[in-house]
């Protein structure tokens, strides 16, 4: 009996020594224990702190420099270790000298040599970025690079900024680098202003738009914003983008590791991702990060377009006189044309999703660059036909005055509401047919001389598809119902307007809607035009389209038990959004805002598709 309790002693105190036990733990813990690292949780990765282990480091905060020292000479971990590692603990120094508020150098310091042995790491050890191409570890290490680039920069840009002009050199020194910087892949005009903000992406969340667009890949990707042009010329009718996509990249010096480990130069390259979908970085090409929502949302931010649309349609103050084409991004004349149009009362802001959505589609985006009219909704369509004419044609010569650039030729006109039947009056032929509607004798020289722009126009032959969205192109009766014309009898054209038009305004008087002659200074206003008994949309609606466009209708069917003569979408009914001819017609369960619709953005995307496999 005591020899059996003695053996049962010994055979516990035997598995009392075991040094290893074993646990399960759920798919969640083992991917955030594998991906989790310093830039996410806070804490060390995994790999980081394997590395530190087998060199016998147990914990690097309390002397991160005697760590880092102590690092870089260990042997029995593979350069691949050492550099990841390094990067990694750069990271949580430059994030803990950032949290305390350091000078701008030693934190300067921290995020460049974050960069570098980041840098180090996926170009100058032996094997390349592509052989490590499913490696999580080389996923972490390159955002490490691509959030120190970003923290870099950005800092780099106010250090900048707030040197005297008179000492600003090519060179930017700042503690012991030398930071040079290139902007030869910008389409920006050479005499560009310095932004007033270069913001990282990254931190830009909007509400309203359905999907953030962006491409993976190396770079910071930032977003800059340019300060109003202080002087404007008044009579140039577009605006170049004010807050442009960029995606910057640092490249170290040196063509070895030692040379890159030691250097302290650097350069700044900076690039425009419409542009450049790839860049060289220490002899591999790379794909450049990209983020092409982050402006466009910026953009619509700050434009206050809501507020100001409404203050034009009524002709108050602070609203505008005149049609803008608004350049979505710098101009490239390899790039085809999409104009959108916006409605009555509204302004770009009535294309967020449709644009976002055309611009976030790869194929779509690296063949069509997009210009967005923005022009006064209180306008009669005549007027706004004629100005938004000249305005394309302004824009078209300035940019490419031979008329020869892809962005020149096959643009594609997209049009919402009153948009849309502005957009079917600039593919269209008027020849003599809309005279008829005039009180006064056209055939007198001076008249016919002075109302030919407004009256008597062809197609635009720089366009050849046009895709009309619910377009009201008979007039819609709800522009006579009672609400409408008590809307209409507040909206007046500003003086500014006015003088522009010059002394032919009284010829386009008619009776009103109420049969009383409107007054020598008032003519009919937008509302007026889009009634369905109103003669110049009726004499419009009849003219012929260009034979060289190809042209879609979207329209919205608020009840679709109705059958589609019937019905409406809540403004504008189907009998008069139909047209003849179209290559193609889709009706979708919507009302009025049919363009912001999921399948509607989809049937845009298709008719863009299509159009880039030719004539058909």
């Amino acid at each position: 009996m005591i020899r059996r309790l003695a053996a049962l002693l010994a055979l516990v105190l035997l598995t009392g020594c075991a040094g290893v036990t074993v646990t399960s733990i759920s798919p969640a813990k083992y991917l955030a224990e594998r991906r989790g690292d310093v830039l996410t949780t806070g804490r060390l990765s995994e790999s980081a702190q394997d590395v530190l282990r087998v060199v016998g480091i147990t914990d690097c905060r309390e002397r991160p420099v005697a760590c880092r020292g102590a690092l870089g000479i260990s042997g029995g971990i593979s350069e691949e270790q050492r550099l990841s590692a390094l990067a990694e603990l750069w990271l949580e120094n430059a994030l803990a000298a950032d949290k305390a508020l350091a000078a701008d150098e030693v934190v300067l310091d921290a995020w460049l040599e974050t960069a570098r042995h980041a840098y180090a790491y996926l170009f100058f050890t032996a094997r390349k970025p592509g052989e490590r191409a499913f490696e999580d570890r080389q996923t972490q290490v390159r955002d490490y690079y691509n959030y120190a680039v970003q923290q870099t920069v950005t800092r780099l840009f106010k250090v900048y900024s707030a040197t005297p002009a008179a000492q600003r050199g090519e060179t930017l020194a700042v503690g012991g680098w030398r930071v040079a910087s290139h902007a030869d892949d910008l389409a920006l005009p050479p005499d560009s202003p310095m932004p007033d903000e270069l913001l990282p992406a990254s931190s830009l969340r909007f509400t309203g738009l359905r999907n953030s667009y962006r491409r993976d890949g190396f770079g910071a990707e930032l977003v800059a914003v340019l300060p109003p042009p202080a002087d404007a010329d008044p009579a140039r009718p577009f605006d170049t983008t004010r807050f442009p996509a960029i995606t910057a990249l640092l490249r170290f010096e040196g063509s070895t590791l030692a040379g890159v480990l030691t250097g302290r130069a650097v350069q700044l390259m900076l690039y425009d991702p419409y542009r450049s979908a790839q860049a060289p970085l220490a002899g591999e090409r790379v794909p450049l990060a990209a983020n092409f929502t982050a402006g466009y949302g910026l953009w619509l931010a700050r434009a206050g377009f809501a507020t100001q649309s409404l203050r034009t349609l009524f002709g108050l103050s602070d609203g505008i006189v005149r049609p803008r084409i608004e350049l979505m991004q710098p101009y490239d004349p390899k790039r085809r044309t999409i104009v959108m149009l916006h409605g009555l009362a509204s302004s770009p802001e009535a294309w967020i999703n449709v644009a976002n959505e055309v611009l976030g589609d790869e194929l779509l985006r690296q063949n069509y660059q997009i210009w967005q009219v923005y022009y006064p909704s209180n306008a009669p369509l005549a007027l706004n036909q004629k100005a938004i004419r000249e305005a394309l044609l302004q824009t078209l010569a300035h940019f490419d005055p031979g008329g020869q650039a892809v962005a020149s030729q096959n643009m594609v006109l997209v049009g919402h509401s009153m948009g849309g039947v502005l957009a079917r009056l600039l593919v269209s032929s008027a020849g003599e047919r809309l005279w008829s509607l005039l009180p006064a004798d056209p055939a007198a020289p001076e008249t016919h001389e002075r109302l030919a722009p407004f009256l008597s126009f062809a197609p635009l032959p720089q366009v050849s598809e046009a895709i009309f969205i619910a377009a009201p192109h008979r007039g819609t009766p709800f522009a006579g119902s009672r609400l409408a014309r008590r809307i209409a009898n507040f909206v007046t054209l500003p003086l500014a307007m006015l003088e522009q038009i010059g002394d032919v305004t009284g010829l386009f008087g008619r009776p009103g809607p109420d049969g009383k002659e409107p007054g020598p200074q008032r003519i009919p206003n937008s509302i007026d035009n889009l009634r369905d008994t109103d003669p110049f949309v009726q004499a419009a609606a009849e003219l012929p389209i260009g034979p060289h466009v190809r042209y879609h209708s979207i329209i919205g069917q608020a009840d679709m038990a109705l059958p589609w003569l019937d019905a409406s979408d809540g403004i504008v009914p189907y009998a008069s959004a139909h047209l003849a001819g179209a290559a193609s017609e889709r009706v979708l369960p919507s009302e009025h805002s049919v363009q912001e619709h999921p399948l509607a953005i989809l049937e845009i995307r298709r008719i863009l598709r299509e159009s880039l496999s030719g004539p058909r």
